[in-house]
């Protein structure tokens, strides 16, 4: 049988293109983006986004800003008052019935004048919680409390300060050092340390309440012979303080 020509089995195929030219193809629309957001509630078109970053921005702007003038305030206050460190002085010092047994045990009174001085101008310094420490070396030997006081602009004060000891031990160290120092020249060095809260104010302004310290030190005290047990001196000289806070 004689082979035929064109297909045998099949469907025709309807309108078939030119040769050369290929099937056209159309692009599937894809729905599932959009729907996707229209049904999701959630969703902020990026017009929100962006106007709620600019809202951010603005208040974290407005703060940051806020801070700066704040601190300038502070600033520009703090340069118009300037508060400077009063100045303390210890005028005399005074030790009575000192003895040191054999035990080891120091037994005194001592009368300590000092003069304070507010330089300021503007403001005025609040002292309270005064403590007083009186030492030999790095020993203690007395401790007490000093009234508070209030000293106005450009002010001097005086106070005095009354240490007792009364059979307190001393260490042995310290014990050595003294009779020493006593033998070789008459004299001792003692040291002074005063802590007190403190507080500048004026008209309009305050600062916090910090802690002042002040200490004189190289108090050279001159004893004068005595065929008692006990022996009395009198400070040399007056000697400035250092204040820090």
């Amino acid at each position: 049988m004689a082979a035929r020509d064109g297909p045998v089995t099949g469907y025709p195929v309807p309108n078939p293109p030119p040769p050369g030219v290929a099937y056209p193809y159309t692009a599937p629309t894809n729905n599932a983006y959009y729907n996707d957001q229209n049904s999701n509630p959630y969703y902020q078109s990026e017009p929100d986004n962006v106007r709620h970053a600019i809202w951010l921005r603005r208040v974290l702007a407005f703060f940051i800003a806020l801070v700066i003038i704040f601190a300038a305030i502070v600033f520009i206050v703090w340069l118009v008052h300037r508060p400077q460190l009063p100045q303390f002085r210890v005028n005399s010092l005074s030790l009575s019935n000192f003895s040191l047994s054999n035990t080891s045990l120091v037994s005194f009174s001592s009368d300590v004048n000092l003069t304070a001085l507010n330089p300021n101008k503007k403001m005025t310094v609040h002292y309270d919680q005064l403590g007083a420490n009186l030492f030999y070396e790095l020993w203690s030997l007395s401790e007490t409390m000093v009234p508070p006081f209030t000293q106005g602009t450009r002010n001097e004060t005086s106070f005095s300060v009354r240490f007792v000891a009364a059979g307190s031990f001393l260490d042995w160290s310290a014990t050595d050092g003294v009779r020493s120092d006593l033998r070789s020249d008459g004299e001792i060095g003692l040291n002074l340390r005063i802590v007190s809260r403190s507080q500048f104010q004026d008209k309009a302004w305050r600062t916090r309440w910090r802690l002042l310290k002040v200490f004189c030190g190289d108090l050279i005290v001159r004893f004068t012979r005595s065929n008692s047990s006990s022996s009395s001196g009198l400070l040399v000289s007056p000697m400035q303080c250092r204040v820090e806070i």
